[in-house]
């Protein structure tokens, strides 16, 4: 008998432990835990489009902590606050050309730089609970200015640029490429400082991104969205 109670007794130690550990881990569910983290060298630990903690646009709004994140199907990635040096010129300096071209065009378009939330729904749910994608472009251009709101650009923007790091490399021409084709963006500028080019993708008919335009230092790049727009490549990077 008494050696009965002894394992009975052991049992229910061993519960109690187990018990107590999931409570504490789901008290601490304070921010979103299934983001994704990118190395250098290393893919993704969590696989897009999961319905694993989905997140929306409501969700993200609700998150008061100062990391920034973009959401993609979903899927929350957390987002580098320093950049480089040339990087950091790079967005500014094209951001600048874009906007001084559409000036003295007098165009309506609009320019933003980052970090400004660009909402891309589907199946035409503008609902905060109902949008999925939310990213943040190095670089810009609207046209169509109803689409800009208090808090966002709701749809997609005309032009977008990414100026490639090594963390955001894989992600801007996967991911990011995708969550862009699929909301409609006609034009996708991928920029690589290292490589001293610009890969532009447009938007065809079916809704597709073309293979890409690479401009490299002798060229001077060319705008479908802006059109008659030329930036030379010599000047863009000339730093």
């Amino acid at each position: 008998m008494l050696l009965f109670k002894k394992k009975e007794i052991h049992l229910q130690k061993k519960s109690n432990c187990t018990c107590v550990m999931t409570t504490n881990k789901k008290k601490n569910k304070k921010y979103p835990e299934q983001e994704e983290k990118f190395s250098k060298v290393e893919e993704p630990f969590i696989v897009y489009g999961s319905t694993l903690n989905r997140y929306s646009y409501a969700d993200y709004l609700t998150w008061l902590d100062d990391k920034r994140r973009e959401i993609i199907d979903g899927i929350a990635k957390l987002m580098q606050f320093s950049v480089t040096v040339k990087h950091a010129e790079l967005s500014i300096e094209i951001s600048y050309k874009l906007k001084r071209y559409i000036e003295k065009r007098r165009g309506k378009c609009k320019v933003f730089h980052a970090p400004i939330d660009v909402c891309l729904p589907k199946n035409g749910e503008t609902a905060d609970d109902k949008i999925y994608t939310v990213v943040q472009p190095d670089v810009c251009v609207i046209c169509d200015l109803s689409k800009l709101e208090e808090r966002c650009c709701l749809g997609a923007p005309d032009l977008v640029v990414e100026v490639q790091s090594p963390s955001t490399g894989r992600y801007d021409l996967t991911k990011k490429f995708r969550a862009y084709e699929e909301a409609g963006v006609r034009e996708y500028w991928v920029v690589f400082p290292k490589k001293v080019s610009i890969t532009i993708f447009h938007l065809k008919e079916d809704g597709r991104f073309d293979e890409g335009t690479v401009f490299r230092m002798d060229d001077k790049v060319i705008s479908h969205v802006l059109e008659g727009l030329e930036i030379d490549m010599k000047e863009l990077f000339a730093f």
